[in-house]
Order: structure tokens, then sequence, then C-alpha cells
């Protein structure tokens, strides 16, 4: 049976969708625990929404994307005949700038994350600047069980029901996905000699970052933009998430700070109240009323923390709520002020609220199963350590979440017996290369990432006003700020200089 197939498809259809691939975190008890999203881009604020931030940059348009899909196997670990059972998993390649097998001429190949594919093309703008910049293959490659590449026969929902399929739905076997593709399309172009640079963002960023260790004789490079690939078991302490919002918040404004510290023991008084949720609905103007008081703050908790993780440039999602806090147009009551903070954050004052705006479902259901079973991040906090309520990570309360859901119970140590995480620093430099970490200290992610450089070419770039993925995500522009401009700047010379070092080894061995 051939596992390896083409099929074209005429052109890429790509619209403009809304990507609500959002940082849904939360800290308290409510059930089920929601866990964090690891998104490219980012909810209410992100650049689709935003009229100065075109789809598609002036040089491409969606014509220039064609759509084709490859025949995956569904296992690739394993002989058994389920095994060699195909899906169709969907990649995108623009050719516009690239200037040929012939030159070796480069392949940079977008990891895909826990979204379709559709919400990267034409806003991964790093993507074709550097195409362009490099006369580079321009390569998506969606992750299995998103978007359309999903297991034959299934839809989205049917296969994470089913027990035996959903098995197949881990991080290593989309690693193996993305191999395989690179491979194959390389043997069809005839370009065997074409290095291959990996790129992801947040969880794409770790799978670029993981691919480059498991996987080095196909991939040159890697360049992961807010990997946070030590955000597991204890290797960063629980709490370092929620500790950046709140400096990003004390940073903003120290009275904002204060109105949503004490904002959680109001919401709980006025809960409390005979009609108290009744009244919690109207003040928040809900489209539908509460049921249960941990549902706002867990909305608040949502908004926050996508504020802080997605505080880019020109809007600065952070003091545009606080200014709406410190303002407090809805009333001078602590909720009042509150509420006035989520206006500001929507930049209108909408007929109703909804408690679902941040989430997709596809990325919900999704990475509901991923971290059920290896991504498991630990994310909580004590009391008075930051500016939400406390609430501990409780391993207990999070597995036996998992065991009522799907059966089974996570693996809290396999990312890293899998890919490594503890002695990383001397790990990588014994046995990585070539592999390049960007972040933005203003993005809480970056608190489990990598900040300095491990060796001469495993590299550190960051910037103490960046936040998540900022440096991959809006297409350059003049106006940009210095701090990002340079940020840029030292990763093209960094890549740059891999590319030389390349083609010097062609010269030599090829």
């Amino acid at each position: 049976m051939a596992i390896r197939a083409h099929k074209s498809l005429q052109g890429v259809l790509w619209l403009p969708c809304l990507l609500i691939l959002l940082l849904f975190i939360t800290f308290t008890c409510a059930s089920p625990p929601r866990r964090p999203t690891l998104g490219v881009l980012g909810g209410y604020n992100n650049p689709k929404n935003n009229v100065h931030n075109p789809s598609l940059t002036a040089s491409d348009s969606k014509k220039d994307y064609q759509t084709f899909y490859f025949d995956q196997p569904i296992d690739h670990f394993n002989y058994q005949p389920v095994s060699y059972t195909t899906f169709r998993e969907r990649y995108i390649v623009n050719f516009k700038h690239w200037r040929g097998a012939k030159a070796a001429a480069p392949i940079f190949a977008y990891l895909g994350e826990e979204s379709s594919l559709d919400d990267d093309v034409g806003l991964i703008n790093f993507m074709p600047e550097n195409c362009r910049r490099f006369g580079a293959l321009e390569l998506y490659i969606e992750h299995r069980f998103y978007g359309q590449s999903i297991p034959t026969g299934f839809t989205r929902e049917e296969a994470l029901k089913n027990a035996t399929i959903r098995g197949y739905f881990s991080s290593a076997q989309a690693i193996a996905d993305y191999a395989e593709v690179i491979i194959s399309l390389k043997k069809n172009l005839s370009a065997e000699s074409s290095p291959v640079i990996v790129v992801g963002g947040s969880y794409g960023g770790m799978l670029a970052t993981w691919f480059r260790l498991k996987y080095p004789h196909i991939a040159m490079a890697a360049f992961a933009s807010s990997a946070p690939i030590l955000y597991f078991e204890d290797l960063v302490p629980h709490n370092s998430y929620p500790v950046v919002v709140t400096k990003d918040f004390q940073e903003a404004s120290w009275s904002c700070y204060e109105t949503i510290k004490q904002s959680w023991s109001e919401i709980d008084r006025v809960a409390n109240k005979s009609n108290g949720l009744s009244e919690l609905s109207k003040k928040f103007k809900l489209c539908k009323p509460l049921k249960d008081a941990s549902d706002l703050k867990n909305y608040l908790n949502s908004l926050y923390s996508s504020s802080a993780q997605y505080d880019r440039p020109p809007n600065y999602p952070v003091t545009v709520v606080c200014r709406g806090i410190d303002g407090g147009a809805n009333g001078t009551d602590i909720l009042g002020r509150i509420f006035s903070g989520v206006v500001s954050y929507y930049r209108e004052n909408k007929e109703c609220y909804d408690l679902g705006d941040f989430w997709s479902t596809e990325t919900l259901s999704g990475w509901d199963w991923q971290t059920c079973s290896e991504l498991v991040i630990p994310i909580g906090n004590g009391p008075n350590e930051t500016m939400f309520p406390a609430s501990p990570f409780v391993y207990k309360e999070y597995r036996d979440y998992c065991v009522n859901k799907f059966g089974v119970e996570p693996r809290p140590t396999w990312i890293t017996t899998n890919y490594g995480g503890h002695h990383i620093k001397m790990v990588l430099k014994r046995f990585g290369s070539n592999i390049l970490l960007s972040n933005g200290l203003r993005d809480p992610y970056s608190s489990g990432g990598i900040l300095e450089n491990i060796s001469d070419s495993i590299l550190a770039v960051y910037t103490k006003e960046g936040s998540h993925c900022l440096d991959i995500v809006p297409a350059a522009s003049a106006n940009d700020p210095k701090w990002l401009i340079a940020q840029r700047k030292k990763e093209v010379r960094i890549m740059r200089r891999w590319f030389n070092m390349y083609y010097d080894d062609l010269r030599k061995f090829g």
C-alpha cells in the first residue's frame, strides 16, 4: 500500500477568519478545569480584527498559496494493520519567491499548532517576509486532528470520542507527520540539497524545537517563537505565568492592579446574595444568565491573561483594560470599574458579552485531550502571590478530570522523558545545534522559555517589551518599535549565518 501520495487542490481558497487561539487560563476550582492554550494569535484583539494588519503582505495574494494533501499513516510507530491506515493531511505551499532546486534554495516549513491551517496562512508574516528575503519556498503543514487533517471516516468530534483513534493524537505523531511531508515534498521537487528551517510559534515553537532535536537530518535549523519548553513538571515554579501577568498590570497601573485584586472577593460577596447571580449578569451585560460565579471569574481571568500574553503595539491591551478600570465610566464601585475594563478591552460597548468569546470549539476540544495526555503544564498560585485568587495546581484534581473525561491518566513526565528538559543547558550544549528561541518578557509564557544562549548555535533572543509571538505575527512596518525591529534583524542575521555555513558545507561535502 502506498502511503506517500500528493493530491492537488485547485489553489488555496483562503478567507480571513477569526482566530480564537487564546489563553483561557483559570486559577479557580471550576469544573471542568480549564488549562492554558498556546495560541500564536490571541482573542478579540488579534490581528485579524485589526484593519491596520492586512491578511497578506502586499506582494503576495491568496492565489499564490496552493493547497495539497498528503496520504499520512495514522501511526508512525507500530506495524499493526491499523497503523497503515492513512488520512489526508493538508499542507499549503507558496512557490512565488523560491529560487528553485538547482540553486539549492531554502525551505521555510511552518509547523502548524492547535488550530486550522487557515489561521496561519497570511498572518504569520515572518514566513512571506523571510521567504522573499532568502528566495525560499514557503510551506505550512497542518497539525493532525485540526483543520482538515482529520482521520478518514471521522468528524473531529467523532475522532476525539473514539478512544483508539484518539490515541494517535500526540506531538510525536505530529512531528513524524511533518518529517514525512518535508521529505516527500523535497523528493518531488528534486530539492534534496535545499536546507530546511522549521518554524513555529507557541506550541508550534515547541514542536519546531523538538523536531530539530529528533530529526536533525531533515531540518538544518529551528526557529521557535515564544515556546515555553520548560513549563513542565517542576522545571519552573507553578506560579510563573500568573506572576508575569500580575507584573504587567502593576507596571501599567498600580491602582488598576489593586482594583482587580479586590474584585474577586466582591464577586463572591454579590454572588452569595439571594439574587446575586442575576445582579452580576446584569452588571456585566452577559448574554446568558450566570449559573455560577466561577464562570465570570474564569472569563475575567482569561481576559486579563490574554491582555498580558498578547500585549502588542499599537493597542497594548493591558494599558487599554487598565484605562477602562481606572476611568470607571460604568460606576465608581469595584465591579463597575471592572466592567469598564471589559468594555475597553473590546473597544466597544456591546449589546451583551458572551463568556465563550475567547474559546474556539476546535481548539478547546483538541487542547483538552492534548493536556490530558502528555502536555501537562502545571500552572497555579498560592494565596497573595499574584493578583488572582489562590488556586494551587493540584495534580489529583487534574487527573480526576482527565480520567472522568477520557478514561486515561495524564503523563506529566512524558514530555521531559521524550524531548528533554532537565539539565537543559548541559544537554542541549552537548547534543543540540542551530536552534533559535525568541521571547518577549511581557509574555507570561516567557517564564517557561529559554532566555540565554546555551551555545554558539543554540541562541536566545528576547526583548523586555515583547509579547507572545510578536516577532513572527504582524507584517514589518516602519512604525514598528525600534526594539522589535532590532529583534527581527538579529534573528535574520543568525539565520543568514546558518545558511552560509550550510552552503559552505554543501560545497565541501555535497
